[in-house]
């Protein structure tokens, strides 16, 4: 059987901020909340993002999001008051690395 799709997932210290973070970020609510130390984004083209409290391994994380208008997401990062200016692009995509408020490393990408 092939794997069809795939989670990042991402570990933090305090549950609670990094869901009002991440909220901000994506830009809505957790879509669940399949067990109490976790919360999960599910997005419509596929795939998803948990974000679980896990203190030790809180800023060891790393994912890659899309992002359909990426100008957008960088002044929603400004907005939060994220460093946005670690961009770079290519002929085929454009890129913003940040990191949360744990450390955790978050690639923006618009292809």
């Amino acid at each position: 059987m092939p794997i069809e799709n795939a989670l990042a997932s991402i570990a933090v210290q305090d549950l609670k901020a990094a869901e009002k973070w991440y909220e901000k970020l994506i830009g809505r609510p957790a879509d669940s909340q399949a067990m109490p130390e976790l919360r999960e984004w599910k997005f419509p083209r596929g795939g998803g993002l948990q974000v679980y409290h896990l203190p030790e391994r809180a800023g060891a994380s790393s994912c890659t999001l899309t992002a359909t208008d990426f100008d957008a997401q960088i002044l929603r990062l400004r907005e939060m008051g994220v460093d946005a200016t670690n961009q770079s692009s290519g002929p085929a995509a454009r890129v913003v690395m940040i990191t949360d408020p744990d450390g955790n490393h978050i690639a923006i990408v618009e292809a």
